[in-house]
This record gives C-alpha cells, sequence and structure tokens, in this order.
C-alpha cells in the first residue's frame, strides 16, 4: 500500500498521471456516497482509510494541479521539486512562528526563499528582502492594505502635527477620530476581488474601494481624477495597482506611469500597493522583443510599497501559498505583533536580522510553505522559470491567433490587429462566441468535452470564456493542437 502512494505520488510529480481534466459524474457520485454520515465509535484500520481515499475520493478530485489543459482560476501545478518539498514539509510538521536558532533551521530557510524570490523577481535585495510568505493573494492583499493603512494614517498626523498612535493599537475608528478624517479609501482600477475583500475585512469597507480609470480603457489610471482624490482632506488613500488584471492578464501601469503615481502619492502621504498575483512574474522575462510588452507591462514595481504575489500561480508551487514584499520592514509589526506572549520572544542570532513570522502576519501558526518555493527555486533557477513562462505566453498567443482569424469567435480585448492583440497577450486568453445563444453556453459546452477545462466571466457586461495558462506541464505544440481541436468542435455544435 505505502509503496503504490509513493509510486503514484512520483508519477504526479513527473506529469505522467493519467487522470482526467475533470471527475467524471460516476466518480464523484461514488465519492459522495462513500462519505460516512457520522462518526464512527471504534474508527478503522489505516490499511481501510487509505483504500478510501485512493479508491473513493481521489477519483472524484479535479486536474486542476496535475493537468496541462486544465485552464481555470490560473491555478499553476507543483513542479517535482516542490511536490517531494510539500511532502517533506507533512512528514515533518514544523510549525513556522518563532525564529529560535537552537530551535530548528526553518525560518532561516524561509528567510533564504524569499531572498530567492526577490532574486526572481528583479527586486533589490536591500529594498525589498522584508516581507513573508502566506496563504495567497488574498491574505497578502490584507497585509498589503494593513501596512498601508498604517502609513497613510501616520503621515496624515505628520502633516496635521497630530500624535497619535498605531491603528494596531487602538483600532481604527479612534485613530481617524483623532486626525478628524471620515475614513481610508482605496483608489484602483479595476481591482481583483480579493483586494475588495481584504478592504472589507480591514474596516476600510468594499464601498470605499474606487475606479479611478479613463474613460476609453478602464486598467489604465486618469492621473487627473486620481490626484483630485488623492488631494481630499477628509480621507486618506492607498494606491491599489492591478499588475495582471484577472480576465485578460494586461497591465495598469507602465514604470513611465508608475513613477508619476509614486509622485502624486509622496505629494500628499499615500502609499501604493501592487497586487501582483500573477503579473508580476513578467518581471523574469528577458529583453527579447517578443515579450517586450508584457516585460514593460511589470517594469516600475520597484518604485511601489508593497508587492502580493501568489506562489501556486506561475510559481507552481502547490496550495496554500503566496507571498508579500514590503519597502517598509517595521510597519508589518505595527500591525501583526503577537502582545503579551513572552514566551513568543525570538531568541538572539548571530546571522541576519531575521523576524519572527508570527509578528509580521496573520497566522500565530502555519505550514511550512516556504520550503516548496524554496526546493522549486533551486531546481529550477531564474532561466527555469523564465522558460516555463514563456511557453505559457506562447501558447496563449497561439491560441488567441487562431481565435482571431475564427469565422465564430471573437478575441477580447478588440484589437484593430491580430499583431496587436497578440503582443498584449500575457498569458491569458479572454474571447467568446460571436453567436449569443452559444456564447451563453460556450464555457460549459468546452469543459462538458472533459478534455480541458475553462472559467466562465464576464467582459463589457456580457458572458465571456478564459483560458488561462499558468501550468508548469505547458507543451505549445501539443496543447495548442488539443485547444484549438475542442474548439472548433465547440464552434460546431
Amino acid at each position: 500500500m505505502q509503496e503504490q502512494i509513493v509510486q503514484d505520488l512520483w508519477k504526479v510529480a513527473q506529469g505522467k498521471w493519467e487522470s482526467g481534466v475533470l471527475p467524471s459524474k460516476d466518480s464523484l457520485a461514488r465519492a459522495r456516497a462513500s462519505l460516512p454520515t457520522t462518526l464512527s465509535a471504534t474508527g478503522t484500520s489505516l490499511e481501510a482509510v487509505q483504500r478510501h481515499i485512493l479508491d473513493d475520493i481521489v477519483p472524484a478530485f479535479n486536474g486542476g494541479s496535475i493537468s496541462p489543459n486544465y485552464y481555470g482560476f490560473i491555478t499553476g501545478g507543483a513542479t517535482p521539486a516542490a511536490l517531494f518539498a510539500d511532502n517533506v514539509v507533512s512528514a515533518y510538521d514544523q510549525n513556522v512562528q518563532v525564529h529560535l536558532t537552537n530551535h530548528s533551521i526553518v525560518t532561516d530557510v524561509e528567510f533564504s526563499a524569499l531572498g530567492l524570490l526577490a532574486d526572481l523577481m528583479r527586486l533589490d535585495r536591500s529594498m525589498w528582502h522584508n516581507g513573508t510568505f502566506t496563504t495567497g493573494a488574498t491574505a497578502s492583499n490584507i497585509l498589503g492594505l494593513a501596512c498601508g493603512r498604517e502609513y497613510v494614517l501616520r503621515k496624515a498626523a505628520e502633516r496635521k502635527g497630530v500624535q497619535v498612535d498605531s491603528v494596531g493599537e487602538f483600532g481604527l475608528f479612534e485613530v481617524l477620530h483623532a486626525l478628524g478624517l471620515s475614513g481610508v479609501q482605496v483608489l484602483s482600477t479595476l481591482p481583483h476581488s480579493s483586494l475588495v475583500k481584504a478592504a472589507g475585512i480591514l474596516g476600510i469597507g468594499r464601498a470605499n474601494v474606487h475606479n479611478v480609470c479613463c474613460a476609453d480603457n478602464p486598467l489604465h489610471f486618469d492621473i487627473e481624477q486620481l490626484e483630485k482624490e488623492l488631494a481630499r482632506a477628509d480621507k486618506v488613500s492607498i494606491v491599489a495597482v492591478s499588475s495582471g488584471e484577472v480576465n485578460t492578464g494586461r497591465f495598469a501601469t507602465t514604470k513611465e506611469q508608475l513613477l508619476q503615481i509614486r509622485q502624486l502619492c509622496d505629494k500628499y502621504g499615500a502609499w501604493v500597493h501592487a497586487d501582483g498575483a500573477f503579473g508580476v512574474f513578467g518581471r523574469i522575462l528577458d529583453d527579447s522583443p517578443e515579450f517586450a510588452t508584457v516585460k514593460k507591462g511589470s517594469e516600475g514595481l520597484e518604485l511601489v510599497d508593497s508587492i502580493t504575489g501568489d506562489g501556486h500561480k506561475l510559481l507552481n508551487v502547490p496550495y496554500d501559498c503566496g507571498f508579500f514584499f514590503c519597502r517598509h520592514p517595521e510597519l508589518a509589526a505595527s500591525v501583526f505583533q503577537n502582545a503579551n506572549a513572552a514566551y513568543l520572544a525570538a531568541g538572539s542570532s548571530d546571522g541576519p536580522a531575521i523576524p519572527s513570522p508570527l509578528n509580521i502576519g496573520i497566522e500565530n501558526s502555519r505550514r511550512f510553505r516556504a520550503l516548496p518555493v524554496y526546493a522549486s527555486l533551486l531546481s529550477y533557477g531564474k532561466h527555469g522559470y523564465r522558460d516555463m513562462l514563456q511557453r505559457q505566453i506562447r501558447l496563449a498567443r497561439g491560441i488567441n491567433e487562431w481565435i482571431f482569424d475564427h469565422p465564430q469567435y471573437k478575441a477580447l480585448p478588440e484589437a484593430s490587429s491580430k499583431s496587436e492583440l497578440l503582443d498584449q497577450t500575457f498569458m491569458s486568453v479572454l474571447f467568446r462566441a460571436k453567436d449569443d445563444n452559444l456564447n451563453r453556453e460556450l464555457s460549459k459546452k468546452i469543459n462538458d468535452t472533459s478534455r480541458m477545462f475553462v472559467s466562465g466571466t464576464s467582459w463589457d457586461g456580457a458572458p465571456a470564456t478564459r483560458i488561462a495558462i499558468s501550468n508548469w506541464r505547458v507543451d505549445v505544440e501539443r496543447d495548442l493542437e488539443l485547444v484549438t481541436g475542442v474548439l472548433a468542435e465547440v464552434a460546431q455544435l
């Protein structure tokens, strides 16, 4: 039994698993029927539990991580090195919480992994080797807005000549009241839902996340409108940049535009946060003309104050994994400091100043999720990850080129020429069927083939379909043939 489990895991790691993209209806029905309706008094044997999970439960899983043709939710995958490390994490069950040099190496490894990740993203370690690993972009966006909230209220206090204490210590209402402010607002363009969720959690309020976009491009900032909002006397502001919009994969800014935003935020004491869940990975590309537009869209992120990223997307490490970088190392502790627990204090260290993770993030106890990141970065290096992303982009562009030429499909956002469309394509493909009846059912019809999985979404008030390419197993020629074959077949239904 144990031997079979190891063999199956190894097949997954090597990309040789032959499971489908989605489970069959029979597999789902059998799995649901196998679930107990009550907890037994005596339990059962380990072997019986293993058989139940392998025979009943596993066949009802989707292929989100193990299939190269699962294109929903930007799921990514798990590289062989990351999967190996993740199993080590489970076996040794290290709790990454306090930096105690004689207790465990885990905080040192996590700190090293964060530095390696900064290297991959071309972020200067002297400024950016600060941050932590999280469960994903949602938690990382909470960290970014929480640090931003602390920062902008401190700046407001400096301008007013008022002494105020940390929001983390005294609460948002008290600090706003002391400063004579009505609230904090987040200014963005087409923000991801997780950013809006973070605003709700932090007491900023979902209704205080505002689009300040250009009339002719909902992703680009209207600089004049942005400055008008930043200059408000009754509110303080966090500017959130969408570095990779969820439907199109496109970028809200270039380096030149980010420099403008940075200058305005410095003028008015605002914080700049980049939601780079997958867009930040554009920074690993080289300077070749083929990827110049994507590279340009991800440039300038070093000018912001904080950056969110998702490891379980383009980094291709297992769920759950996000990361958070911040240029202001002291701010996170003001918000997330674990109070009144002397036994959780960090010990002295002769090495680098490594903060205890529980004092700079949400959780007091958490999984050693940095080890798969560490292992995969060592395994692939800069060039390995660059090659992976280039294959993903080339597949997306091949699909978009086919869609642009097909009489029954329309590529989105609409472009004046094929070359313009392809130049703007990152790793997401957004499209719809020209026939309204087909378009309403398009995502379902594609997924019903069981050969690939896509996400249904909305664009310009009408249904659309998104293909998000993020798995390390991408083979451009093989996958392009499969995807276009499915789309051609669906167009004839």
